[in-house]
């Protein structure tokens, strides 16, 4: 989400300163088998990769970021030359809807659908604290009749996808922020537990608790934290905020490299190496997907072609749980009339590195699905 991305990038500054044909998975051994014939409309679930990751996008959707197009997503995989797996949108509290349409579009194009489903209200501004979606309000079960119709609405979508709720805890530029419940106040004596990070996993808890109970199973949950937490402060690491193995199917890292001009600049292992091992340790069987990751391209910065290059390779090899990527595809003027461009077509170096990074066999941009028996 591009709101926050300035003080994210400070975070990591300050510490480094129809019918588908796709190939399933053997409900047994995991192993991939032959591709079969499957029906887009029939009960499925789409399948962790045992060898390789998906390849994902979000590609510029508006500033809500649920303005999902089929010109849209087509165009960007003509230019990069692959197909998308994953297509993530946003949906904010604030628009009070589920997104229907837009899921509908990714999911008949073939793709899986990764929801950021915030609670967040109009004007959508960074470090403003809570608005009238505040974790307080949530577990006081406030929107209850919120959360149940759009539950009602996910289980009538009925194909699977990917929510994220309240992503990038760790960091202080969301209303969701730990910081704004309490923070670092303990909760026992021993300080294992604060009151920022608590209050946080009791609204998530409630939220899913509640989905759940709507009957909404095509969903999977991800806990998605920022690489680096703001503060950095063992009250805000990312463990703090989990919210149990029982709560997420996939654990998520944001990655952004430099977004604007005067930022430093930082490589790929320096992002990742610390917080994969954190989200590693945080449950021993989580996939884990890089839910977003970009960089800007500014003069006298590093080599963004390099740093892609980089990203796209040590993902798959350096990182074994890692099993999916999605690239933030943006680009916006900032307030001083300069461009922080993270798409991936900012220079014809960067495009051709994506390119070439993704045609990689180990890249899959169609999924892997597993038919699930009638009810």
């Amino acid at each position: 989400m591009k709101t926050g991305r300035l003080l994210r990038a400070q975070a990591w500054a300050i510490c480094t300163s129809g019918v588908l044909t796709l190939g399933l998975l053997c409900a047994s051994c995991g192993r991939e088998v032959k591709s079969q014939r499957i029906d887009p409309d029939a009960p499925v679930e789409v399948v962790v990769p045992e060898h390789g990751a998906y390849t994902g996008a979000f590609i510029d959707f508006g500033e809500t970021e649920e303005d999902v197009t089929l010109e849209n997503i087509e165009s960007f995989e003509r230019l990069v030359g692959k197909h998308q797996a994953i297509i993530a949108s946003s949906s904010y509290w604030g628009e009070q809807d589920f997104p229907s349409r837009s899921l509908n579009v990714i999911w008949r194009h073939h793709s899986l659908p990764l929801v950021f489903w915030s609670p967040w209200d109009r004007p959508y501004e960074q470090n403003m604290g809570p608005d009238k979606f505040s974790l307080t309000a949530i577990i006081a079960g406030t929107w209850d009749k919120y959360i149940d119709a759009w539950a009602d609405a996910a289980r009538a979508f009925g194909k699977p996808m990917i929510v994220v709720f309240a992503n990038e805890m760790n960091g202080d530029w969301f209303p969701w922020s730990g910081t704004y419940y309490g923070g670092s106040e303990p909760l026992d004596e021993e300080e294992t537990k604060w009151q920022g990070p608590e209050t946080f996993k009791a609204a998530y808890r409630h939220v899913v608790d509640r989905v759940r109970a709507r009957g909404a199973t095509n969903i999977k949950w991800m806990f998605h934290t920022n690489n680096y937490s703001y503060p950095l402060d063992t009250w805000n690491f990312a463990p703090a905020y989990y919210p149990g193995s029982n709560y997420a199917d996939w654990l998520g890292l944001s990655v952004y490299g430099q977004q604007y001009k005067d930022e430093p600049w930082a490589d790929i292992p320096s992002l990742v190496d610390w917080p994969y091992q954190e989200m590693c340790k945080i449950d021993p069987n989580k996939p884990i997907m890089i839910a977003e990751w970009a960089t800007g391209e500014f003069p006298h910065s590093g080599n963004k072609g390099e740093w892609i290059r980089q990203g796209l390779e040590l993902f798959r090899i350096r990182y074994p749980r890692i099993k999916a990527a999605v690239y933030w595809h943006e680009r916006w003027e900032n307030s001083d009339g300069s461009y922080s461009n993270l798409r991936v077509n900012s220079s014809v170096e960067a495009l051709q590195a994506y390119r070439t990074g993704v045609a990689n066999p180990a890249w899959l941009g169609e999924l892997l699905l597993r038919p699930l028996p009638m009810r």
